[in-house]
């Protein structure tokens, strides 16, 4: 999906609250390259990087776990 078919606004389509929980972070390029040590702490929690995109000037960033993922992490 193209950043023009999504909807105003949001950095991802509608379709992935149906199947994920979803967290959004913005921030300027500069930041973003030394949030290195954050970004690996999401991804050993389990949360997947789905998507960065320029906004305005400023990333924004889609991280996400699926909702099986959640119910498995629940059930250990």
């Amino acid at each position: 999906m193209s950043e023009a078919q999504l909807p105003k606004g949001q950095p991802y389509p509608d379709s992935w609250e149906d199947v994920a929980e979803l967290r959004v972070f913005r921030t300027t390029p500069e930041r973003w390259q030394r949030l290195i040590g954050w970004r690996n702490e999401m991804k050993a929690k389990g949360w997947r990087l789905l998507r960065v995109s320029d906004l305005e000037g400023d990333l924004t960033a889609v991280f996400g776990r699926t909702r099986g993922e959640l119910l498995d992490r629940k059930s250990t």
